[in-house]
């Protein structure tokens, strides 16, 4: 789920803790600098400092900060760390979500642990655009490069989560094209990733800086578009009509059985009968979406709910039907929340003071989570596979908190040693979800056998086949 390649040209902030107080601050004449500056270097320096960057650099080396130290130590570290507890995250929800029900995704409505894998990522990707492309001279050019590494993603995708590599029980590989799943994590971080960097290279003003207000004037066109993307996917949502459908399962000996589900309805947002379902079957085709879907471990599914089990004797139509949780409607939202860490990310680039970031992060982060709860507590039920907008807003809202708290811990106090695992984590993303989310490891050391696929490594390690 990992995006590192993406955004390893981050621009902004501190490697090393012991010095990040002076990198954050450095190349910026703030106003504590130009008091400091004061006391340091004298009036001279007073006088200097508007014309001449050289009493800056006498005054950064006289508290012990080499003024190079932000072009050697480019990276943001809090941002490796949250990307690195998100892996971590996946991680486990992937090892053990089988076992526990808050680790594993909600069957449907609620959120659990797992729910905030996702949107975390997408945070991640917004937070390190407003940081990557916060100098653009070339838009054009930009905007190539943005689309080869968008397909770049979707074509990783598509391998990985299309059908290619069937999992850990069996050796068999390929994929069948009128089966293939289209759309996956990966294709859905692309698709986010690409329209959120050009709405960042193609859509900001030129206005300065100096206030949340302000902030918000500068990109307003920005924050227009992810407006006019919630009110597109709230109407579709609730808006559309769904009618009956019907789907087919191939059973053994060429057999098939068909299934009919009745609808009928509009704006209904259970598992048979939402717009998010029936536009990806429409448009993508249901031998194109995922086949186990969560709402398969719901009490009308499954008789061990939450976990997954046999059908009941009285078990709706629905239940075995396909679903793809990274949809193309629901996908509308994952952008705004792409869109909403890139804010995140320009409150980095234009507040150099601790406080001032902080503070606006804290404050939407609230609200976020106020819109969240209110949403919910009116009707609009906080749901994962439909990524409806208070999910948005409860996933957002935990994220500026997370990104908060670890900025604090580890570019703000220096607390960095106990945080290297998650920051190399962090780094290698990518790499991670390819190897181990993905099953590619396991697959490959189950590839290594004597005289039959079962004497294999895993089976000596006791997962076995």
């Amino acid at each position: 789920m990992g995006v590192y390649e993406l955004v390893k040209d981050d621009e902004c902030a501190v490697a090393d803790p012991i010095q990040n107080l002076c990198d954050l601050e450095e190349g910026f004449a703030s106003k504590k600098s130009v008091e400091s500056g004061k006391n340091l270097v004298g009036k001279a320096a007073k006088s200097s400092i508007a014309g001449s960057v050289a009493p800056l650099k006498k005054l950064v080396g006289d508290v012990g900060c080499p003024p190079s130290s932000a072009a050697r130590n480019p990276r943001l570290v809090s941002l490796d760390v949250f990307r690195g507890i998100t892996v971590a995250l996946m991680i486990l929800v992937d090892d053990a979500g089988g076992f526990c029900p808050a680790i594993n995704h909600s069957p449907w409505n609620g959120v659990t642990i797992a729910d905030f894998v996702m949107p975390f990522f997408l945070f991640i990707v917004g937070v390190s655009l407003g940081l990557t492309f916060k100098n653009v001279s070339n838009r054009i050019a930009t905007t190539m490069k943005v689309v080869l590494r968008a397909l770049k993603l979707i074509t990783i995708g598509l391998l990985l989560q299309g059908g290619y590599f069937h999992g850990i029980r069996s050796l068999t590989f390929g994929v069948d094209l009128q089966r293939i799943r289209l759309m996956g994590v990966l294709q859905r971080i692309g698709i986010a990733y690409l329209l959120v960097a050009v709405c960042e290279v193609w859509h900001r003003s030129d206005a300065l800086v100096d206030s949340g207000y302000s902030l918000m004037k500068k990109y307003r066109t920005q924050l227009l578009v992810g407006g006019v993307l919630t009110a597109t996917y709230v109407y579709l949502l609730y808006g559309l009509f769904v009618p009956d459908w019907e789907y087919q399962i191939p059973l053994q000996d060429g057999i098939t059985k068909f299934y009919s589900v009745k609808c009928g309805v509009r704006g209904d947002t259970s598992p048979a009968c939402n717009a998010v379902g029936m536009i990806d079957r429409k448009i993508l085709g249901i031998e194109h979406l995922y086949k186990r879907p969560v709402y398969g471990r719901t009490q009308q599914c499954s008789i061990n709910s939450p976990y997954s089990g046999p059908l009941p004797s009285d078990a709706p139509s629905w239940c075995e039907a396909p679903f793809d949780p990274e949809g193309l409607l629901s996908t509308i939202m994952a952008v705004v929340t792409c869109l909403i860490g890139l804010q995140f990310g320009h409150v980095i680039v234009h507040f150099k003071h601790h406080k001032d970031r902080i503070l606006h992060w804290m404050i939407p982060s609230s609200c976020l989570l106020a819109s969240a709860f209110c949403l919910d507590f009116f009707g609009m039920h906080m749901n994962k596979a439909l990524y409806t907008v208070s999910y948005t807003c409860v996933t957002a809202g935990v994220s500026g908190f997370l990104l908060a708290g670890s900025y604090l811990l580890v570019d703000v106090y220096g607390i960095r040693r106990p945080m290297l695992a998650m920051e190399w984590m962090g780094k290698h993303a990518l790499e991670i979800f390819v190897l181990m989310a993905c099953n590619i490891l396991p697959i490959f050391i189950q590839g290594i056998y004597w005289k039959e696929p079962g004497n294999n490594l895993l089976r000596l390690i006791g997962i076995g086949s």
